[in-house]
């Protein structure tokens, strides 16, 4: 079961010190390396990929937590916002798992390195979101969120960056729109998770300690370990050059969606 237990801990690791270090969840690295992980595993080439993002997206509904709690004790979450956007970002996750769990493999695999490509060269050249005024409605609001909650389940990502956007469009404060948006993740993990399991339910494929395309012992280790390292990753912030940090980051999903694409395609 625990048989690549130092693969886990050490992506645990380095996932949890991104996070505290750039404020990044590191979902999409958690997928791609579990993809190369569950390869060398010999797990079903069928469900590596369901199995990756599915795993990855259950991560965030646990190392999302303590950013939550952080964020509201610095009173940075705008509930309201979190209220008036839930239902959108839980249907269009649990849409987006369902979705990604009927696709075959090979598109699959494109449409997440696709989308990383796209990430990191935003995470390289992208300004900060520049403020606006444009008031929400809360059809709007919901229809964003969807949207937003479907491309977030699809990549095992929390969906921070398109929602802190979205956020200070609409005339909130950058400050107080990442707390909105670590708070809106949450709902959006536990909505894909569900979504994961349910398409994964029953698939004759799985390894053992499954739980559709959740995989536990993988889930179990790198919890632990995201949430032992992120501390360290938040303390080196205070001390290093972030944003030459940041473009190193996004150079490296470069690297890991190319990799991903050449050996799955």
């Amino acid at each position: 079961m625990f048989d690549w237990w130092w693969a886990y801990l050490a992506l645990g690791a380095a996932v949890g010190f991104i996070a505290g270090l750039l404020g990044v969840g590191g979902g999409a690295m958690i997928v791609a390396a579990l993809a190369f992980i569950f390869a060398a595993k010999q797990f079903s080439p069928e469900i590596i990929i369901h199995l990756a993002l599915g795993t990855a997206m259950a991560t965030i509904m646990f190392t999302s937590v303590s950013s939550v709690i952080a964020h509201h004790s610095h009173r940075a979450v705008d509930w309201r916002t979190v209220g008036r956007m839930a239902g959108g970002i839980v249907v269009g996750a649990a849409g987006g798992a369902l979705l990604a769990g009927a696709l075959d493999v090979r598109p699959l695999t494109l449409v997440f390195a696709l989308l990383i490509y796209l990430l990191a060269a935003q995470m390289l050249f992208g300004g900060k979101p520049q403020p606006g005024s444009t008031a929400q409605t809360a059809a709007g609001a919901n229809a964003a969120a969807a949207g937003m909650g479907l491309i977030a389940s699809l990549t095992a990502t929390g969906g921070a960056a398109m929602v802190v956007s979205y956020l200070v469009r609409r005339g909130i404060s950058m400050h107080r729109a990442i707390g909105t948006a670590a708070a809106i993740g949450w709902p959006l993990s536990v909505a894909g998770t569900a979504g994961y399991v349910a398409a994964g339910w029953g698939r004759a494929e799985l390894p053992p300690y499954a739980v559709g395309y959740v995989y536990l012992p993988a889930l179990a280790v790198i919890v632990v370990s995201s949430m032992i390292f992120a501390p360290a990753g938040a303390r080196l912030a205070h001390r290093s050059r972030g944003a030459v940090l940041k473009k190193l980051f996004a150079l490296m999903l470069f690297l890991l969606a190319t990799k991903m694409l050449v050996s799955f395609l």
